[in-house]
């Protein structure tokens, strides 16, 4: 299965790939010099639909846990300011997705859409320490009765140039839903309240719409 997001350039890349190999059968002599064409595109082709795939994934609901909103490697859990929206001090947990992983974003938890806003920005190495307020990004607050509100940010990196966020505000969201996508590598940063219970260690490998993060 193939996000929705995906379809139009794995279409483009399917017919250009067609294109290239019947050209190059029909132009060149060289029958090895065809083969290398056909296998280098082969692989370009796999790797767009890797990147572009999204497993079905079962959430069991539970408003006391927060879990992961993507595929991806812990990368930072720490006690920050968060001065965009809530204006105080937050637990940060920061989820790095390498060009390998899942890009579907999930809702971390069920609730209601309080805040939802996208920035423009810059395009630095998704780890880097500023990438949170400086790159392209989105951020998106949900609520619940037993989180309260928390706050997850979507964040382009380097190679990533388009974020994709469904989230709207008003929106009665589920737990594990599809919330978004981002295209080609990018991190995911989770702000917490500071009494929650973390449930994973930094360089963990978690999975979105499954592991816990944190819970009540």
């Amino acid at each position: 299965m193939f996000h929705k997001e995906g379809y139009t350039i794995i279409s483009i890349s399917l017919i250009i790939t067609i294109i290239i190999n019947l050209t190059s059968s029909y132009l060149l002599d060289h029958l090895m010099i065809s083969k290398i064409i056909g296998i280098i595109t082969l692989i370009i082709i796999i790797l767009i639909l890797q990147f572009f795939r999204n497993p079905k994934r079962v959430t069991e609901l539970n408003n006391s846990l927060i879990i992961s909103p993507v595929d991806g490697k812990v990368v930072a859990i720490e006690k920050v300011y968060e001065k965009e929206y809530f204006k105080d001090e937050r637990i940060q947990i920061s989820v790095f997705m390498s060009p390998l992983n899942v890009h579907v974003t999930r809702y971390p938890n069920s609730g209601i859409v309080k805040f939802s806003k996208y920035h423009p920005g810059k395009y630095l190495v998704a780890w880097h320490p500023k990438s949170s307020e400086k790159n392209e990004r989105t951020t998106v607050v949900v609520e619940n009765m037993n989180f309260g509100e928390v706050l997850y940010r979507q964040i382009a990196g380097a190679v990533a140039r388009r974020i994709v966020n469904y989230a709207k505000v008003g929106d009665d969201v589920t737990q594990g839903a599809d919330a978004g996508f981002i295209k080609f590598g990018s991190r995911v940063d989770l702000f917490l309240p500071l009494d929650s219970k973390i449930k994973v260690e930094l360089n963990q490998i978690v999975k979105g719409g499954l592991d816990t993060i944190a819970e009540k």
